[in-house]
C-alpha cells in the first residue's frame, strides 16, 4: 500500500523535526519546507495527501497560503497556530481550510484530526438529494429550490460521512472521532447543535425531520431521496 504523504510547513525547525519523525513513525512519507515563498512550488512538486500549514512563516504567511493551496486543487490543509483568537480560526476556515489546531498541541490529537482529514477526503459520495435539496460534494454547494443554503465546511463532511452509511445508525462518539477529529469522546453537543443546524436547512420541517433521523438519542442516520 502506497504511504500517503504529508507536507509539513512550519519554520521553527525542532518542531518540524518532531512532527516530522512522529509522523514518518506512524507510517507517512513526510516533506518539509520552512518558507512560505516555497511552497505552492513543493505542493506542485510532490502532490502531497495533506498539508500542515503553519500561520506565522516568513515569505507568505499561513493565511495567503492556505486560500492559493485550495484554489489549485483539492489538497487537505491543516492549520497550525499559536493563535487562539476565534476569528483567526474562523478566516482560516473560511479560507479552505479543513481544520485548525492550536499550538502547543498533543500529537495524538493531531494525528486523530489528520487521519479524519484525509478519510473525508476519500469520501464516495459526491452528489446527493434530500427533499428538494441537492448537495455536491465537489463543488462545495448546497441548493434548495434555487437558494444557496450556505453550509459550513463542518457541515458538508458530516452529511457526506452519513450519506455514505445511508440507512446505517452511525453513533455520536463516532462522529465525534471520524468529523471533529476528537480522540476520545468530550463532553461537548457539538454533534448535536450540528444535526439541528442541518434540519433547519434541509428539513421541510425540522421538528419532525424526514430524512435526518436521530436513534436512540445517542446516534444519527440518513434516508436520501435518491441515490448518489
Amino acid at each position: 500500500m502506497n504511504r500517503q504523504r504529508i507536507l509539513i510547513v512550519e519554520d521553527d525547525r525542532a518542531l518540524a523535526r518532531v512532527l516530522s519523525d512522529n509522523l514518518s513513525f506512524s507510517g507517512f512519507d513526510v516533506d518539509w519546507v520552512d518558507d512560505g515563498a516555497e511552497v505552492l512550488n513543493r505542493v506542485r512538486a510532490t502532490s502531497p495527501d495533506l498539508v500542515l500549514l503553519d500561520v506565522m512563516l516568513p515569505g507568505r504567511d499561513g493565511f495567503n497560503l492556505c486560500g492559493l493551496i485550495r484554489q489549485g486543487g483539492r489538497t487537505p490543509v491543516i492549520m497550525l497556530t499559536a493563535r487562539d483568537q476565534k476569528s483567526d480560526k474562523l478566516k482560516g476556515l473560511e479560507l479552505g481550510a479543513d481544520d485548525y489546531i492550536t499550538k502547543p498541541f498533543d500529537f495524538e490529537e493531531l494525528q486523530a484530526r489528520i487521519r479524519a482529514v484525509l478519510r473525508r477526503a476519500r469520501r464516495n459520495a459526491t452528489r446527493i438529494t434530500i427533499g428538494d435539496a441537492v448537495i455536491d460534494f465537489v463543488a462545495f454547494t448546497a441548493t434548495r429550490a434555487g437558494t444557496d443554503l450556505r453550509l459550513s465546511r463542518r457541515e458538508f463532511d458530516l452529511l457526506g460521512y452519513l450519506a455514505e452509511r445511508e440507512g446505517r445508525i452511525v453513533q455520536r462518539d463516532e462522529l465525534l472521532r471520524e468529523i471533529w477529529g476528537y480522540p476520545d469522546e468530550p463532553a461537548t453537543r457539538a454533534v448535536d447543535y450540528a444535526i439541528r443546524r442541518l434540519r433547519r436547512k434541509l428539513e421541510a420541517d425540522p421538528h419532525n425531520p424526514r430524512h435526518i433521523h436521530t436513534v436512540h438519542g445517542n446516534g444519527y442516520s440518513l434516508t436520501l431521496t435518491q441515490g448518489r
